[in-house]
């Protein structure tokens, strides 16, 4: 391939793995957050600040981006314990916007609007990773890692409690499941891959403005998680997948790829609110391994 469908699928590789982390909020648990992509942000922004102030290699901030982000994620979820539902989308809506807001205000730190330039590369000895098909490797070993980290979650003891709150949280708290720790734990897992994802964005493109992480974007992720099917991890995957390639492929419609789009997923809503791909739900009497 050219190294313009490399990049195509290297940023498709991004978004799967921020959706998989939305989809464990939004898909598992049923918390609507329209602020997610403020955690890719400190991700990538941890990063470009570690990088350029102190030198801080690629692969040590690659963890501590995503520790960063799930602590803003706990927070977030200990703020919003108490709400569902509308009151928690405006909630979210507006700590993207705080974020946002952030970045582009505070120019002794964040460089304002110009953003942050000159951020080191990953290196591996005397490899450095600036070909496209070296990010492409990159981010395709992370999904793997994603998605199969997800799935065990998913079909832990912890995923079923989601599943039950996301259906019935009065019900879920009768039974014993302890809903407050597990709607933080989830807002901090999922915060925890968006600050992955930012730290590779920052790596991959050595350049962050606020630009990059607006409420638009949130928009496109939670999308990409509806239009795949909430809480199916190959649904998710392929939601990303047609949401980022496909308005590659039909670059002579761009003037109408949000029309098309808009579209798209009313028809969906309609024919299949569940998604392309419907998640399968244990039934009582299933081995949670199978």
């Amino acid at each position: 391939m050219n190294n313009y469908k490399i990049d195509a699928l290297t940023t498709a590789g991004i978004y799967i793995v921020l959706s998989l982390g939305l989809n464990i909020v939004v898909g598992l648990t049923g918390l609507l957050d329209l602020g997610y992509i403020a955690f890719y942000a400190v991700g990538a922004y941890t990063y470009a600040l570690l990088s350029t102030k102190i030198g801080i290699s690629f692969w040590l901030a690659l963890p501590l981006g995503g520790i960063l982000s799930a602590l803003l994620g706990s927070l977030l979820g200990i703020i919003t314990l108490r709400l569902r539902g509308d009151y928690l989308a405006i909630v979210t809506l507006g700590f993207i916007q705080i974020v946002h807001l952030v970045l582009n205000n505070w120019d002794s730190v964040t460089n304002g609007p110009n953003g942050i330039l000159n951020i080191g590369r990953p290196r591996i000895w005397n490899l450095v990773f600036e070909k496209p098909v070296h990010f492409y490797y990159l981010i395709l070993a992370l999904v793997f890692i994603t998605i199969f980290s997800v799935r065990r979650i998913n079909n832990s003891r912890i995923g079923r409690a989601w599943i039950a709150i996301r259906e019935d949280e009065l019900a879920a708290e009768s039974m014993g499941i302890d809903t407050t720790s597990l709607k933080v734990l989830a807002f901090a897992l999922g915060a925890f891959l968006a600050g992955i994802a930012g730290v590779f964005f920052a790596g991959k493109f050595a350049f962050v403005s606020p630009e990059s992480f607006t409420f638009f974007e949130s928009v496109t992720v939670l999308s990409m998680v509806v239009l795949g099917g909430m809480g199916s991890i190959p649904g998710v995957i392929l939601g990303a997948l047609i949401i980022t390639i496909l308005p590659e492929m039909f670059r002579v419609l761009s003037s109408y790829r949000m029309l098309i789009f808009g579209a798209a997923l009313v028809l969906m809503m309609i024919f299949r609110p569940e998604g392309l791909i419907k998640r399968h739900d244990l039934h009582p009497g299933e081995n949670l391994n199978e």
